[in-house]
C-alpha cells in the first residue's frame, strides 16, 4: 500500500487548483479510540498528557461534549454524517451508513468533493480491535482520496503476551500489556510516522488544502504501550473506586447491563493494572499526537489548519461498578473535544455549554466553507468557538440500545438529555426505569433523585425536554434509512 503513496500524492501536490478563491484552511483530525476525560487538560490529576494539554491551551476546550451513542461503530457513523443513530440506522458495530442511507454525503467526502486532498491514517469508521489492525475495517472508501493502514508490533507480535481477563480475547475484555518495543515499533507510532510524511509533501503545494483524518486505536484495549508509559503511572498510584455497592442501590437494572462478569470478578490488584494500562496507553497516544502537531508546526502549516483532537465515546473505569464503554453515565457519555482553529482570539478558553459530536459536521464545513447536506442535525460550534460563554442548543443528547441491537422483540432504548446542571435519563421511556443526577452537587452521580418527591416537577420538564430532542434525532418525513424491519424505536415512532 504505502509503494503506492508518492504516485497518490504527487497526483494531489501537482494537480491544477480547483478553486480561485481565497484560500480556505487545512483540517487535522485527530481521534483516540475510547477515550475518556481522564486528561490533564481536564483536570485530572494522574494524566500525563502533555501534548494534549497543550493543544488545549492553543484552542477551545469543550468542557462538556458528548457523544451520540456510547459504541465505536455508531458514535462513528454518527459524526462522520453529522446525523443521530435514528437517522443514520447504525445500532451496532460491523454496520455502515452506506448500507442505510447510500447517498448521503459523509464530513471528509464533503471536503472531498470541494477541492480538498482527504487521507485517512488508522481508524476513523469502525475497525475491530486489534483484529483489524493493518486492515480498511469497515471503512468508507469514497470519503478518502488516500487510505493507510499501518500495523505494529502490537497487533503483528504482542498478543500471546497480553494479561487479559478472558483466554483469547484482547479487544472486548480488559487487557494490557507492557511493551520492550519503541514507539516507532507500535500501530500508533507507525501512524504518527504516516501522518508526517503526508504532512510534509502536502507543505510542498499550499494551494489545495487538505483534510488529513488519524485515527490512534490507543487506548482501546488492549492497552498496549511502551514500557516506560506503564513506568509513569505506578501501579501502587492507582486508585479503585469505592462503595460501589452503595451507589448501585438505587440505580435501574438497564444503567447496569454494560456490566460483564468477569469484571466484577476482579480484585483491587488486578483494578489497578488495569487502571495503569489504560493511563499508560493514553500516555502513549498523547506522545503521538504530539508528534503529528509537532510536524504541523515544523512544516508551517499551523496558522492555517484546523486542528480537532476528540474520542468516539467515553470510557469506565470502575465508577459503579462498571468498565468500559455501553452506558449513560457521565464516563461513558462524555467525551474530550479540543478546536484550534485559526484566526480565533480564544486561545485556551472553556466552553461549559453541552455540545455533541454530531456538531462537529456543521462546524468544519462553516469554517472550511465547504458546502454541506441540508439534513445535517448537529449545530455549528462556530460561534462558540468566537464566545466560549455561548450557550447555543444547551444540551446534548445520548442515547444506547439494550435486549440487543438486532433482536427486535426485545429491543428498548435509553436516552440521555445532559444540560448544563442534569442528567436525566429515560429506559424504555421510563417504563424501565429513570435517573436524575444534579452534577452541580453531585459530579460523580452517585444519587438518583428521579423518584424523590421534591424533584417531581423537574423529572416532569426535563422528561418532555427529552422527548422533544429525541424527536430531533429521526429523519423527516419521506427519508428514512433503507433499515431492517425492527430498527426503529418501539415506542418512540419517527414524527
Amino acid at each position: 500500500m504505502r509503494r503506492s503513496w508518492p504516485l497518490l500524492v504527487l497526483m494531489c501536490l501537482t494537480s491544477a487548483p480547483l478553486f480561485a478563491e481565497e484560500r480556505r484552511p487545512n483540517v487535522l483530525f485527530l481521534i483516540a479510540d475510547d477515550l475518556n476525560n481522564l486528561l490533564g487538560a481536564y483536570g485530572d490529576p494522574l494524566a500525563k498528557t502533555p501534548n494534549l494539554d497543550k493543544l488545549a491551551a492553543r484552542g477551545v476546550r469543550f468542557d462538556r461534549a458528548y457523544c451520540a451513542f456510547p459504541l465505536c461503530g455508531p458514535s462513528r457513523n454518527a459524526f462522520l454524517t453529522g446525523l443521530y443513530p435514528n437517522s443514520t440506522g447504525i445500532l451496532a458495530n460491523g454496520q455502515l451508513f452506506r448500507q442505510t442511507i447510500p447517498s448521503h454525503r459523509s464530513l471528509p467526502q464533503a471536503f472531498r468533493n470541494s477541492g480538498y486532498f482527504a487521507a485517512r491514517i488508522g481508524k476513523l469508521y469502525h475497525y475491530n480491535v486489534p483484529n483489524s489492525i493493518g486492515t480498511n475495517g469497515h471503512d468508507d472508501p469514497g470519503s478518502w482520496e488516500l487510505e493507510a493502514n499501518p500495523a505494529g508490533v502490537d497487533r503483528l507480535e504482542e498478543e500471546p503476551r497480553i494479561t487479559t481477563l478472558t483466554p483469547g480475547q484482547f479487544g472486548a475484555t480488559l487487557s494490557w500489556y507492557a511493551s520492550p518495543k519503541g514507539d516507532r515499533d507500535h500501530t500508533d507510532g507507525l501512524m504518527a510516522d504516516d501522518a508526517e510524511w503526508v504532512l510534509e509533501r502536502c507543505a510542498r503545494r499550499k494551494d489545495r488544502p487538505f483534510f488529513l483524518a488519524v485515527g490512534f486505536f490507543r487506548p482501546h484495549t488492549p492497552y498496549v504501550a511502551p514500557k516506560p508509559y506503564f513506568d509513569l503511572h505506578p501501579e501502587s498510584e492507582m486508585p479503585v473506586v469505592q462503595g460501589v455497592k452503595e451507589d448501585r442501590a438505587d440505580i435501574p437494572a438497564p444503567a447496569l447491563a454494560s456490566g460483564k462478569a468477569e469484571q466484577d470478578r476482579m480484585d483491587d490488584a488486578k483494578r489497578r493494572e488495569a487502571r495503569q494500562g489504560y493511563n499508560a496507553a493514553i500516555s502513549f497516544m498523547d506522545a503521538q499526537v504530539g508528534r503529528v502537531i509537532d510536524a504541523l508546526d515544523r512544516l508551517g502549516l499551523a496558522d492555517e489548519t484546523i486542528i480537532v483532537f476528540t474520542s468516539d465515546h467515553g470510557y469506565h473505569m470502575g465508577e459503579h461498578g462498571l468498565w468500559q464503554k455501553m452506558s449513560l453515565f457521565e464516563e461513558s457519555a462524555r467525551v474530550p473535544l479540543l478546536i484550534a482553529a485559526p484566526g480565533l482570539a480564544t486561545k485556551g478558553r472553556v466552553a461549559k455549554t453541552p455540545v455533541s459530536l454530531i456538531d462537529l459536521y456543521p462546524t468544519l464545513a462553516e469554517l472550511s466553507r465547504v458546502e454541506r447536506p441540508a439534513n445535517l442535525q448537529g449545530q455549528s460550534l462556530v460561534p462558540i468557538l468566537k464566545d466560549p460563554e455561548a450557550v447555543g442548543r444547551g444540551w446534548a443528547l445520548t442515547q444506547v440500545v439494550r435486549g440487543g441491537a438486532q433482536a427486535a422483540a426485545n429491543r428498548f432504548f435509553g436516552y440521555s438529555l445532559r444540560t448544563p446542571r442534569w442528567r436525566y435519563t429515560e429506559w424504555d421511556e421510563g417504563r424501565k426505569g429513570r435517573e436524575l443526577y444534579d452534577h452541580d452537587a453531585d459530579p460523580r452521580e452517585l444519587t438518583n433523585l428521579a423518584e424523590k418527591p421534591e424533584h417531581a416537577s423537574t423529572v416532569d420538564t426535563l422528561s418532555q425536554q427529552l422527548h422533544a430532542a429525541v424527536k430531533t434525532t429521526f429523519p423527516p418525513s419521506g427519508q428514512t434509512p433503507e433499515i431492517r424491519p425492527g430498527m426503529w424505536p418501539p415506542n418512540l415512532t419517527n414524527p
